[in-house]
């Protein structure tokens, strides 16, 4: 799940937008949670409150990050094995929080800010945080399915966008470049890196591709916090000059257009959709700084990340 921040960029592209666009179904109630399920300190009020814990991991939330991250790898190749024309999202949201809950898990989205639902679905010009509803996925689709679960007292938050049956090959062009492009980012993660490198790297790599990054929303700190201080942008920012530092956890989640990277917010205050109504894409791993590198947590207990196993449906 993205944390949100403010900027426009230029960029743009002849293809033409998505059509019919995506509108908003009805939504089924809220799913709930059984109580014997340790829950995040929002479960109940819905404010997370302000970010107060440090930004560096100590071995126990490591420890308990890698559990946290092979669960949320698992419920999302779960949920990607039942990808296909006819399924609503609601029924994607239903599965993910079943899977969920029984691997003894809270699903992180449900009631963070009042968001009412386990996972965010978000299809074709959907750039994030798509509540899940009565839609039917059509052939020809992209959606990305964002999953977050708490568990041992910390969060792991993983996404992949899928290909829904017999897709075009500008979406499919944008898909797998999306994919490239994270891990051109994680490629710089390093003690005495700068947070900038990651966005520079993931920006060279869009503009190569002539694809545009969006800006409002970011990868973030991540841990026994959904989202803590650290700031990820997926641009270059000379701003952003925090040093990389051994045992930082965050998220790398870059969003990247077939058009313009401008964006407006449905009036559910959540959907964000893009300006030109071209399709966008999204890939999103939390990872861990090691002494000379990255540790991905969002895989499974025996190394599966889900980017790779649906790779063949992202080519």
């Amino acid at each position: 799940m993205a944390k949100r921040k403010r900027n426009k960029n230029r960029g743009g592209s002849s293809i033409p937008p998505s059509d019919p666009p995506i509108r908003p179904h009805m939504q089924s109630p809220r799913r709930t949670v059984p109580a014997g399920i340790e829950r995040p300190p929002y479960a109940l009020t819905g404010d997370p409150g302000p970010s107060v814990l440090p930004i560096v991991r100590t071995p126990d939330e490591i420890e308990a990050m890698r559990k946290a991250g092979a669960v949320a790898a698992e419920v999302l190749l779960h949920v990607g094995e039942h990808v296909a024309p006819g399924i609503t999202t609601d029924k994607l949201d239903a599965l993910a929080h079943e899977e969920t809950i029984r691997r003894g898990a809270y699903p992180s989205p449900l009631n963070y800010r009042g968001f009412p639902k386990s996972v965010c679905t978000s299809v074709n010009e959907v750039i994030c945080h798509g509540i899940p509803d009565a839609r039917q996925l059509q052939d020809g689709d992209i959606i990305n399915i964002d999953v977050t679960v708490f568990i041992h007292g910390v969060h792991g938050d993983t996404s992949v966008t899928f290909l829904v049956g017999d897709v075009d090959e500008h979406s499919r062009h944008l898909v797998r470049e999306t994919r490239a492009a994270l891990y051109k980012g994680i490629e710089t993660v390093r003690p005495g890196s700068k947070v900038n490198d990651i966005g520079r790297a993931i920006e060279n790599h869009a503009r190569a591709n002539d694809l545009s990054v969006v800006r409002e929303f970011i990868g973030h700190g991540v841990g026994p916090e959904f989202h803590s201080a650290l700031a990820i942008p997926h641009y270059f920012d000379r701003r952003a000059a925090t040093e990389i530092a051994e045992n930082m956890s965050f998220t790398i989640e870059p969003m990247l257009n077939l058009g313009g990277p401008e964006l407006y917010v449905w009036d559910d205050d959540w959907t964000a959709v893009t300006a030109d109504g071209r399709r966008t894409a999204q890939f999103e791993h939390t990872m861990v700084v090691t002494s000379d590198g990255v540790e991905i947590m969002t895989k499974t207990a025996s190394g599966t990340e889900p980017a790779e196993v649906f790779a063949e449906v992202t080519v």
